[in-house]
């Protein structure tokens, strides 16, 4: 039996680096490849395939969640998101998207290589808090408040319109958008227009108040 084949994806160099050093002191796995943003994540996920992808949940171009949705369309691997954000709605949108682990950067010290571990042997591996979450059944009950609002705008948007809501949010142009996403100019500018209408947002200011406080990129 080979070595376990993994993919660490983070847009801080020093976490990749910590990772793959914690991550190969286990001798029967190895660090196929790095990302340093979400959609390199995806290129390298379907080049490379690994059997486990960890994903740092906030990252450039396209977030954490976004590339875990891309990559289990096409690559069989087990996906874990390393994250400082632990919010309900946030989990509930990873798990819904096949996600199998999750695990806050707080713990990872402590829990990283055991989350490792039980994907590679077909299990879960959730932080506590979330661990709780799907013990009591919480999932199945429709969530209150301002997270209620937050999951009806996520579910009102494609999965083109959320990549195009983070790429503004990060303060990119139509055009750099036109051209990141390899679409036209009028597509983008159009594709902005009906994110703005469908989140009620009236100005770029708006959207980046948006993906700020939906953890879609980091204030």
């Amino acid at each position: 039996m080979g070595k376990l084949r993994l993919l660490v994806a983070d847009d801080h160099e020093v976490v990749r680096k910590g990772m793959r050093a914690l991550l190969e002191e286990h001798p029967d796995w190895e660090v196929v490849t790095e990302a340093s943003n979400g959609r390199e994540a995806v290129e390298k996920a379907k080049l490379v395939q690994p059997d486990v992808t960890i994903l740092d949940l906030i990252m450039p171009e396209l977030n954490g969640l976004g590339a875990a949705r891309e990559i289990l369309k096409t690559v069989a691997t087990k996906v874990l998101i390393l994250t400082v954000c632990d919010s309900d709605a946030l989990i509930r949108q990873t798990l819904d998207a096949g996600v199998r682990g999750y695990v806050l950067k707080s713990d990872a010290g402590r829990d990283l290589v055991s989350a490792v571990y039980a994907l590679s042997c077909n299990k879960t591996f959730f932080t506590p808090k979330v661990e709780q979450m799907v013990l009591e059944g919480y999932l199945g009950r429709a969530s209150e408040g301002n997270e209620d609002n937050n999951r009806k705008n996520e579910l009102r948007l494609t999965e083109r319109q959320k990549q195009i809501l983070q790429l503004v949010a990060e303060g990119k142009s139509c055009k750099e958008v036109a051209v990141t996403l390899n679409i036209s100019v009028k597509t983008a500018a159009t594709h902005r227009a009906n994110i703005m209408r469908r989140l009620d947002c009236h100005s770029v200011t708006d959207m980046v108040r948006y993906a700020v406080r939906n953890h879609v990129i980091e204030a």
